[in-house]
C-alpha cells in the first residue's frame, strides 16, 4: 500500500463528488480552481456518474458509462445533473445524465448498473513496465521539466492535486519527432479514498480522462505543450470491469490507434500493480491548429 502524499487535495476531491441533491432525480455540483479556463472533463464524468449513481439501487454497481462534452464548462458556477430514470430490470438498471450551465448541455452521459454476478472471467495480460519508484516523482518532473510547459500548465502542475501521475517516458513531451502513438502512465490517488464502491467508481473515472488523449500527438511529433494546438474532449466511454481499492498505483496503458479529421482516438485500460485489468477506457478527442497559430 502507498504512502499518501497529498490527502487534502483528495478530501477536497470527494467533497466535490458528494453532490446536493436539489430535488428528486437533480442534483449540483462544484467545481474547483485548477487554473483551466473550463471545467476539467473528468470532473464532468465523475460527478454524473455520482448522480446516477444516487438514483439506482445501491446493491447495482456500474459496469459502462458513454458520454458526449458538448460545451466547455464554466468553473465560476454550479454544475446541474439531470437524472433520468430509463430502466430497472431485473439484472441491469440504465440511467441518462444531462449536465446543465447557463440553461444549456454541456455534457451528456449514459450509464448501466447490474448486480454482481459470477461468470466467464478472462483478461488480457498487463505489459512489462518500470515500477513506479523506479521513475520520476512529481516534485523532480516540476524541477526538471515545468520550465519548458506552457503558463496554464505550470499552474495547474504546481498546485496540489489528488491524481499523482508518473508517466513511464517523458521523452513525448519534449520532443518534435514523430513517435509511435502509445504511452504507460503510472497514477495514484493522493489521498485515501472511501470502500465505498460509488466514490471508487466516480474517482476511477475522473483519472481516466487524465493524458489520454496524449498519444494521439506523440505520432505527429507534438504535445499539449504547443500552445498553437487546440485539443478537447469530444466523448468518453469507460467499462468498469473488477472492483478495486485505489489503494495503490494503478498503469494505465495507452495509446492512438487513428487520428483524422481533426479528431483523434485514445484507448486506455487501467491495470493494478499485482496485474489485475479494472476498467478500459476508449475517447475521441478534438486536434487542430489554432486559427490565428
Amino acid at each position: 500500500m502507498s504512502r499518501h502524499p497529498n490527502p487534502d487535495a483528495m478530501e477536497q476531491l470527494l467533497s466535490i463528488l458528494d453532490l446536493e441533491a436539489l430535488e428528486v432525480n437533480l442534483f449540483r455540483g462544484l467545481s474547483p480552481d485548477v487554473g483551466w479556463q473550463r471545467v476539467f472533463g473528468g470532473l464532468v464524468v465523475a460527478q454524473a456518474v455520482m448522480a446516477a449513481q444516487r438514483t439506482v439501487d445501491a446493491e447495482r454497481h456500474i459496469h459502462s458509462l458513454h458520454g458526449y462534452f458538448m460545451r466547455p464548462g464554466d468553473p465560476a458556477v454550479p454544475i446541474l445533473y439531470q437524472v433520468e430514470r430509463l430502466r430497472d430490470g431485473g439484472s441491469f438498471a440504465t440511467r441518462r445524465v444531462l449536465a446543465i450551465q447557463h440553461g444549456q448541455a454541456i455534457f451528456s452521459m449514459s450509464a448501466s448498473f447490474q448486480f454482481d454476478e459470477p461468470g466467464f472471467d478472462h483478461q488480457i495480460a498487463m505489459p512489462d513496465r518500470p515500477a513506479p519508484e523506479d521513475l520520476l516523482g512529481e516534485q523532480e518532473i516540476k524541477e526538471t521539466y515545468l520550465s519548458k510547459a506552457p503558463a496554464p500548465i505550470r499552474k495547474y502542475w504546481e498546485q496540489p492535486r489528488p491524481i499523482e501521475i508518473r508517466p513511464v517516458s517523458l521523452t513525448h513531451y519534449f520532443s518534435n519527432t514523430k513517435l509511435d502513438p502509445q504511452q504507460d502512465v503510472w497514477v495514484r490517488a493522493t489521498g485515501p479514498v472511501p470502500s465505498d464502491r460509488h466514490y471508487q467508481a466516480a474517482v476511477l473515472a475522473y483519472l481516466s480522462d487524465m493524458t489520454l488523449l496524449d498519444g494521439a500527438l506523440f505520432a505527429h511529433g507534438t504535445s499539449i505543450f504547443d500552445q498553437s494546438l487546440q485539443v478537447a474532449s469530444l466523448d468518453h466511454a469507460m467499462w468498469f470491469h473488477r472492483p478495486c481499492l485505489l489503494d495503490d498505483w494503478l498503469l494505465y496503458t495507452q495509446d492512438s490507434p487513428s487520428a483524422s479529421g481533426a479528431r483523434g482516438l485514445a484507448r486506455g485500460s487501467l491495470f493494478t500493480r499485482s496485474g489485475v485489468l479494472i476498467a478500459s477506457v476508449a475517447q475521441e478527442g478534438l486536434i487542430r491548429k489554432k486559427a490565428n497559430a
